[in-house]
């Protein structure tokens, strides 16, 4: 089953990497989010995501200095959320 990852990235320079470095890996299916609240929609279904069904297999790579919503925070939410507790996440910042 193919991985669908999630980068919550606000950097367009950090972005290009990590999508160069993910492409290199084999890993095709990344969706780009740029800020905490959007990465929260997507996640939740909400919002401008509200017709998106959560795909079941994905991991977040999330930058921890976001604009909106920081990133600690979006861990807490998606740690105290059954739905979303088990979600893989790694961190990353600058």
């Amino acid at each position: 089953m193919a991985v669908n990852v999630v980068l919550v990235e606000d950097n367009p320079d950090d972005e290009l990497l990590l999508i160069e470095a993910l492409a290199e890996a084999g890993i095709s299916n990344v969706t780009v989010l740029r800020d905490g609240a959007e990465a929260l929609d997507y996640l939740y279904a909400t919002g401008e995501y509200a017709d998106r069904i959560p795909p079941i297999n994905i991991i977040v790579l999330l930058d921890l200095k976001l604009p909106k919503v920081p990133g600690l925070e979006i861990i807490k939410q998606i740690r105290s959320e059954e739905s979303t507790r088990r979600v893989p996440v790694i961190v990353m910042t600058s």
